[in-house]
């Protein structure tokens, strides 16, 4: 999709709450909301069900990392310990694409209780699973329902709240992963420990249920129906539907190759490239790695963002851990304070005065995840304090919380309600893709410096022999996080 041009821009962004009864088109309730926020009564049992959701899955994703490894263990599958992660990624692109048509065909009702539906079905068929390959299975179908219910979700943030309280949910939004990135793998382990790990799966399923008693009457009130020009009535995109299906064979044969290094590899590897690079160019908005102004420049960076700081991020414990000495459980409270300052991120660029920078507020918030992820490998140097990392990954994590939720309202303001599903979807698809990439880049080029030997250093007390293989991670991805400053000031259709 060529950039928007500045009155087309205007006329959709107008155009996108045009739900007959949300306040976003009834000037009338708008007023009697106003200043009310997300939580005042119009929206108040609306934005608690959805937050909830949110949290809860939110608490699934950071627990389940505490419970995989015994669960591979008393299934005896540890070989396929990989693959229920990666079954669950290569579903959810799918579950992404599938969401996005659904909802510009007919509203996010029928998407996001699928969505919910199979994420509920897949945590119980993980939970009960007798076999490491029916585990895997169960995590792949929970994929398909978490991809759709996110870009579900968006779709109902972009049809039935206001553009001034848009930022508002989305900051919620942040906020709902706070409490569980922290206590998430702590209860977790309790729980694995206590009642078994199977609970740790089959415990979130009954907890949504009022969640979505609150939110599902209020979706069908306000989002409910295909959007006005919409594709209501028309039939299924099949272009979409293989493109779909193309991306995540593709990220799957990818991940299969990267999981199982061997010659022969290379041939799977080979296949899911031919099939992901078509596959995401007809599903990612045109211009999109050319940085054209508009929205496609904001899918790019939602990408930018979120691959040089999950693959930045995903090497900090190691390297504390190796190259200083730190415990396991240290390491990762190095990471804590994280989660507050990217929620207090993602409130700041919710205040309605600050809409007018937002441009200027993004290209800092990457200039601090630059600067966090070059910071970080400094204390390869012994007289540099390991403090120095909970410090920088905290600004990092501010800069992340006033780029990724700034993302998404720029998402909505730049979307007809016709294409708000699509081009959630495409959002979520540079998002998932771009951790994928990056992270293989960034394992190759450690593997490639000695990083391989690294785990063996802990036991022999030579950690610190490979200092330059974490080196080779960091850099690159905080040049990748610093061309991520120069996209945030393309996002607007037109300069202004």
């Amino acid at each position: 999709m060529a950039a928007l041009e500045d009155d087309v821009t205007a006329d959709a962004t107008a155009d996108i709450p045009a739900v007959p009864l949300s306040a976003a088109d009834d000037p009338a309730a708008g007023s009697a909301a106003h200043g009310r926020g997300v939580l005042g009564r119009t929206y108040r049992a609306l934005s608690v069900g959805i937050v909830t959701v949110v949290l809860l899955i939110a608490f699934e994703a950071t627990a389940v990392g505490t419970a995989m490894p015994v669960a591979a263990r008393e299934l005896d599958g540890v070989s396929l310990y990989a693959f229920a992660f990666s079954g669950y990624f290569t579903t959810s692109l799918l579950g992404m694409v599938l969401a996005g048509q659904w909802a510009d065909r007919s509203g996010p009702l029928g998407a996001l209780s699928a969505g919910i539906g199979a994420f509920a079905a897949g945590l119980v068929l993980a939970g009960t699973a007798g076999s490491m390959w029916l585990f895997v299975a169960g995590r792949a179908v929970q994929g398909l329902g978490g991809g759709l219910v996110i870009v579900a979700l968006y779709v109902v943030v972009s049809r039935a709240y206001p553009e001034r309280l848009r930022p508002a949910i989305m900051a919620a939004f942040a906020a709902s992963w706070v409490v569980p990135s922290i206590v998430g793998p702590l209860a977790a382990g309790a729980v694995t420990e206590h009642l078994g790990w199977r609970w740790v799966f089959l415990g979130i399923p009954v907890l949504v249920l009022l969640p979505l008693g609150l939110a599902l009457p209020q979706i069908k009130r306000r989002a409910g129906g295909p959007p006005p020009g919409g594709a209501g009535g028309r039939g299924v995109d099949r272009r979409r539907v293989r493109l779909a299906f193309g991306i995540s064979a593709g990220a799957g044969l990818l991940q299969y190759a990267a999981q199982d290094l061997r010659p022969l590899s290379l041939l799977p590897g080979v296949a899911g490239a031919a099939l992901l690079v078509p596959s995401v160019l007809g599903l990612l908005p045109r211009g999109t790695y050319r940085a054209v102004r508009g929205l496609p420049s904001v899918v790019l960076l939602r990408g930018v963002a979120a691959g040089s700081f999950i693959a930045a991020e995903s090497f900090v414990p190691l390297m504390l851990v190796t190259q200083r000495g730190l415990s396991p459980t240290l390491a990762g409270f190095s990471l804590a304070a994280g989660g507050a300052t990217w929620a207090l991120g993602s409130w700041v660029q919710s205040r309605p005065g600050l809409e007018r920078h937002r441009e200027r507020m993004v290209a800092g918030g990457m200039v601090l995840v630059a600067a966090a992820i070059a910071t970080a490998p400094s204390v390869l140097i012994e007289a540099v304090p390991v403090w120095i990392v909970a410090v920088a990954w905290a600004f990092g994590c501010l800069g992340m919380g006033l780029v990724i939720s700034s993302t998404s309202v720029l998402l909505f303001q730049l979307s007809a309600p016709e294409e708000a599903g699509a081009n959630s979807a495409a959002l979520q698809i540079s998002d998932g893709l771009s951790n994928v990439v990056l992270l293989a880049a960034g394992g190759a080029a450690f593997a490639a410096l000695g990083g391989g030997a690294v785990g063996h250093g802990v036991a022999t007390g030579a950690g610190g022999s490979h200092p330059g293989a974490f080196v080779a991670v960091f850099a690159p991805m905080a040049v990748v996080a610093l061309a991520g400053a120069w996209v945030g000031t393309r996002l607007r259709a037109t300069e202004a």
